[in-house]
């Protein structure tokens, strides 16, 4: 699924695809920004981790899961 994050006083957004549900990016999201974590933890399809401090967070925006991808490449 694709997901944005929006961060304070940055000019781009975060864009990654995560293998992680919807629930669990949400339940993550919402941990970090009641201040049980103090830093939102992401992983993406290869396995990268994104960290972002919580009180840095402007937006998450949670897209629909990824689809197969159009294209020539081998599967």
């Amino acid at each position: 699924m694709e997901v944005k994050i929006g961060v304070q006083h940055a000019p781009r957004e975060i864009v990654l695809e995560s293998g992680q549900s919807a629930e669990e990016v949400e339940r993550a999201v919402s941990e970090a920004l009641a201040g049980k974590s103090e830093l939102l933890k992401l992983v993406d399809e290869h396995g990268r981790k994104v960290l972002v401090p919580a009180d840095r967070l402007a937006y998450v925006e949670l897209g629909e899961p990824a689809g197969r991808k159009v294209g020539f490449g081998a599967l």
